[in-house]
């Protein structure tokens, strides 16, 4: 940590550590005058109720005297920090009168401190407690700049001095007391600039935080931009060769260049599979709210079902169970059919044709839970925590050898937590795995 003793923090960052300072400066006269104004007050109401003995004892006049000072001062620093704070708040500018409150308050509680330790023996080397506690208070509580600490250091030293003069002690005692005195005020700078130091190293991380985040989500919102478009005009030249290829077939071929073909028509799909896989990412990272609406799950997700089980190619047979006739929540339906049917698309690449894949919907006391339960391959335990990840590398082929780009995964658990849902994973190998939707209860 970088210390300023003598110095203030770069000017670069200079006025935004002030504004953030100055700030907590305002708040902390404001909370502390009425702790303390309240505190006179106890002691006003406990004067009032002592015998009349007591109130005759030594220094109670001078307390009394005091309470009564200090009853008619705290208030006005009470109003002007309220009416500093409503000025901060409003125009968000620091300004000198702010400063002066600050600084007027600091001298005021260190002034306090010191009286009550004069009062208490009239030799303040003997009750120095108070006066120590007026300064650690003011030294940890309040921020000041290096030049306005060296200010309140003087002004206290002369109050201080001023002090000893009232109490007319003689030459040796007024050595000793300064002497403490430098001391402690040496202990209060010292605190206070690392105090100073401290909180501006604080900030400092903090501002580096919020600018690299800014660049962050600037490089990221680029990313997607570029991401999108690539795909975008990927899609014009994949559509050309699939067409040719689409034209070449309705020749007559022989055994080679039908499989080239198939092999053309094969890596199109391919290839405009993961061109919209691209597009995905990139249109579920904008910051948009998903256009969402109250649908019945049981009915949503029998129709994708039905879909899948009417598939020639589709050798597994798929159930849904439900706890519930109905079942509501806001989704989007587009978006949630296709985390839907990627799930399913991946139970059934690691299922065998004669694996069941079953599909359960539940109302929970607090949302919705869907779960999608295949008895195939299952994850080895050291890919489970990478499987949502962007290109994971826990992709794998399928038992009938079908490509993963390693983005599906990743785009469903975005479109989830759009839903402002969350996805997890249960698997053991050849045992099976199960995904698990929590989705929150439809408005």
């Amino acid at each position: 940590m970088e210390t300023y003793f003598l110095r203030s923090i770069p000017v670069k960052y200079r006025t935004g550590y002030r504004k953030y300072y100055m700030l907590q400066n305002l708040k902390a006269v404001q909370i502390a005058a009425v702790i303390f104004f309240t505190l006179n007050i106890v002691l006003r109401v406990f004067y009032f109720l002592l015998s009349e003995g007591v109130t005759h004892a030594q220094n109670f006049p001078e307390f009394n005297v005091t309470n009564w000072a200090y009853l008619a001062l705290t208030p006005v620093f009470i109003i002007a920090a309220n009416i500093q704070l409503a000025s901060f708040k409003k125009n968000k500018k620091v300004s000198g009168g702010m400063s002066a409150l600050v600084n007027l308050f600091a001298i005021y509680i260190i002034a306090c401190g010191l009286a009550s330790a004069i009062i208490s023996t009239h030799d303040p080397r003997n009750s120095l407690i108070l006066y120590l506690i007026a300064l650690i208070f003011t030294g940890t509580v309040f921020l000041f700049e290096w030049e306005d600490t060296i200010m309140l250091t003087v002004v206290t030293e002369i109050i201080f001095t001023g002090v000893l003069f009232y109490c007319n002690l003689d030459a040796t005692e007024m050595i000793y007391n300064q002497v403490m005195s430098v001391f402690l005020l040496a202990g209060f700078f010292f605190i206070s600039r690392y105090v100073y130091s401290f909180r501006a190293a604080f900030y400092l991380q903090l501002v580096d935080i919020e600018t690299k985040n800014a660049e962050i989500e600037k490089a990221s919102a680029f990313k997607n931009d570029v991401l999108g478009m690539v795909a975008h005009d990927l899609r014009n030249p994949i559509g050309a060769i699939e067409s040719i290829a689409l034209i070449m077939e309705l020749d007559n071929l022989d055994e080679d260049m039908e499989d080239n073909v198939n092999m053309i028509k094969s890596s199109c799909l391919k290839a405009r599979s993961i061109i919209n896989d691209l597009l995905e990412v990139a249109r579920n990272e904008g910051n948009a709210e998903l256009q969402t609406q109250k649908v019945e799950l049981n009915e949503l997700l029998s129709v994708i079902i039905n879909e899948w089980n009417f598939r020639d190619e589709i050798k597994n047979h798929i159930v849904l169970e439900s706890t519930r006739d109905e079942i509501y929540a806001d989704i989007n339906v587009e978006k949630f059919q296709r985390v839907i049917d990627n799930l399913i698309s991946n139970a059934l690449k690691f299922s065998k044709d004669a694996d069941k894949v079953e599909v359960f919907l539940k109302q929970l006391s607090d949302g919705v839970q869907i779960e999608i339960k295949d008895y195939g391959l299952g994850i080895p335990e050291k890919m489970l925590p990478h499987i949502f990840e962007r290109f994971s590398k826990a992709g794998r082929k399928g038992l009938r050898g079908e490509l993963s780009t390693g983005l599906g995964l990743s785009i469903v658990r975005q479109i989830v937590e759009k839903h402002h849902g969350k996805i997890e994973v249960e698997s053991q190998e050849n045992k099976g795995s199960t995904f698990r939707i929590n989705l929150p209860q439809a408005v």
